[in-house]
Formats: structure tokens, sequence, C-alpha cells
């Protein structure tokens, strides 16, 4: 082979080098400049509360103007619930969740983030967690049991205001362990150090030594089962999991059913917050 030949093959070779790596550091740029447009996905519109629904106004440390509904149980009240949001959607899209658990005797209170349900702000990770730290006067203004409820990416989000405001209960549904951990999952050539956002779930639930209960879905396909697994592998109090076996992310069973609130209430009763 002669050495022009050599030659002009490494310069094949270095130029589609080239082009992929270009076009790696273009997919990894874009990714690091919307990531939060991946991450979090807002309905900005503003819902109404419903005619039942008592509305409170809650004011965060940075000046956001939050309105708060607060659930009503059915019958006697035997504990307050906050709901922390997954990454999707507004409030409004909660009352399901809120109406079975109020079957349940749960009195349940719904927010939005900044940048959801025409709340002002953009969201991020502390932006979230200094959104619920403001409930703080709603919450706990009640003789009552005071649990967080997290989904999904709102188990970062109440797991971060449970190591500044211990809640009596914690409830994750499909946490995961960390934003890094998902993002390998999702998009396994982007480097996790990269993330503006960590949401160290896994790391925080150690420090947490309250009663927990993790419900996942067994056919998860938005958080891998493992990593929900591995939240309630982390926990060092009292602590229980339920697989609900055959349910995906959204599916209503894992989301808002009265299999999950009759399983939060049957956690409440084991833990000794409620009686049976």
């Amino acid at each position: 082979m002669l050495v022009t030949d050599v030659r002009a093959r490494i310069e094949r070779v270095l130029t589609s080098l080239a082009w992929v790596v270009g076009a790696l550091v273009l997919l990894t740029a874009g990714l690091w400049l919307a990531q939060r447009q991946i991450v979090y996905l807002p309905d900005r519109e503003v819902p109404t509360a419903p005619s039942d629904v008592p509305v409170r106004t809650a004011e965060t440390a940075d000046g956001l103007v939050h309105r708060v509904w607060l659930v009503p149980a059915v019958g006697e009240s035997v504990a307050r619930v906050l709901v922390f949001n997954g990454n999707a959607g507004n409030k409004a899209h909660r009352l399901p969740l809120a109406r079975s658990l109020a079957v349940e005797g749960m009195e349940v209170v719904l927010f939005d983030y900044r940048g959801y349900g025409g709340t002002a702000g953009s969201p991020t990770e502390e932006g979230l967690v200094t959104d619920a730290e403001a409930l703080a006067e709603v919450v706990f203004d009640s003789p009552l049991p005071v649990v967080f409820f997290g989904e999904s990416l709102g188990g970062g989000v109440a797991t971060g205001l449970a190591t500044r405001l211990p809640p009596d209960a914690l409830v994750l549904r499909s946490p995961f362990t960390s934003l890094g951990d998902m993002a390998r999952a999702h998009y396994p050539l982007v480097p996790s150090f990269l993330l503006k956002d960590r949401y160290p779930v896994e790391d925080q639930v150690a420090a947490i030594e309250v009663p927990l209960l993790v419900v996942l879905g067994g056919r998860d396909s938005i958080v891998p089962p493992s990593l929900s697994r591995r939240v309630f592998e982390a926990a060092p109090g009292p602590k229980e999991l339920v697989e609900m076996e055959g349910m995906d992310h959204n599916d209503p069973g894992l989301s808002s059913g009265v299999q999950l609130a009759a399983t939060v209430r049957g956690f409440l009763e084991r833990a000794g917050l409620v009686s049976p």
C-alpha cells in the first residue's frame, strides 16, 4: 500500500472522528442549555379550585405568592398530607389523588411549584424546595399528623424539605435515587456532572428517620423500579415497600387510585399515627 493511501485513510478516519466528537459536543451543549426544559414540564394554565376546596395563600422567602388548595377529608380528619407534584402538569392534575386520599380521612394540601399553574418564576431544585418550605404555616398549623407525599421528581422536593422540616411520615411514589441516575438511565452518553439540578434522594433519605413508605410500579418505564428500591434500602427508620405489579409510571392505579390511598392509610395505621 502506498504511503499516500495510508495517509488518505488516516485523514478519513480522523475526519469521521472529528464529526462524531463534534456531534457529541453539540448534543451535550444542547442538553446543557435545555436540560431544565427537559426535566420540568409545567402546565402554566391557572387552575380553578373546586367549590368545596378552600384556597389559602403562602409567600416564599424570595417573594413568590402561591395559591394553595386544602382538599377536605371525607368524614373525620386523621392526617394532613402535603403533595409534592411530579415534573409535569399542575395541582389540578393531582385532584384525583387528593380525592382518593380524602376518602381515607386525609386532608390534602395541593400547590404548584414556581413556573407551574400560573405561579411566577422558573423551576429549579432549590426553588422548588423554597416553594414547599413556604407552605409550613399551612401544613403544620394543625394537630393532625403531617405526611409528605412525593411523586417521582416530587420525591426529591419532599426529601429536600424533610431534611429541614421533618414530617411525621414520608410517602414516596416512584422515587428515583438522584437526577444523575435518571440521566444515566435515559441519556447514557451525557455526563451527569453537567446537571444543574441534583435531587440526591437516596442520600437525603439516609438522613431521615421518620416512617417511610415507598410505592413503585412493577413496569415503570420512566423511573426504573431498581432506583425506587434503592431509595427504600437507604432509609434507616421504619419503612415499608409496596410494589404494584404491572403498573406503569402514569397508570391511574399507581398515581391516584383507591388502592394507593388505602395503602397510604394502612401504612399510617401501622406506623401508629392513625387509629385503625
